[in-house]
């Protein structure tokens, strides 16, 4: 069985940037992917796709990407479902990225220069992020 993403769409939003009780970075943005046909009445739509990025993935997206941003992002899809505080049942579909990485120039704005040589390589792991309500977020689910 295969499970793998490539994504190429702009920022949705700047990523939050949070840290696990154990230390361990989580960041979760959007990305806008357009589609590759417009709709039926000639307008380009896109799709706005949950991105959840670990460890050095996730601080790299916290200090160099920012909303607008070309990413190219690879990873896994991951399904995941919760239960609210108020008992409702929530459902959420994102990608686990396993490399994040800044494509195109960067634009007005952007944080932190362009890092040298090679970005980071990614380590995925089981993660938060969802719709209206965050999900609870696994302590560290793959430990180092």
């Amino acid at each position: 069985m295969i499970n793998r993403v490539v994504l190429v769409g702009n920022m949705a939003n700047d990523p939050e940037l949070k840290y696990t009780a154990s230390g361990v970075a989580v960041a979760n943005f959007r990305v806008a992917v357009n589609r590759s046909r417009p709709n039926q009445q000639g307008e380009r739509e896109a799709d706005f796709i949950s991105i959840v990025a670990w460890r050095q993935n996730a601080e790299f997206a916290a200090n160099y990407l920012n909303k607008g941003r070309l990413v190219a992002i690879e990873g896994r899809i991951q399904v995941r479902s919760w239960q609210t505080q108020d008992g409702q049942r929530r459902t959420t579909t994102e990608v686990v990225a396993d490399r994040v990485q800044g494509l195109g120039r960067r634009q007005e704005g952007d944080r932190a220069p362009e890092p040298s040589g090679e970005e980071p390589g990614g380590q995925g792991a089981e993660g938060a992020g969802g719709a209206d309500e965050a999900a609870p977020m696994p302590d560290d689910p793959f430990p180092e």
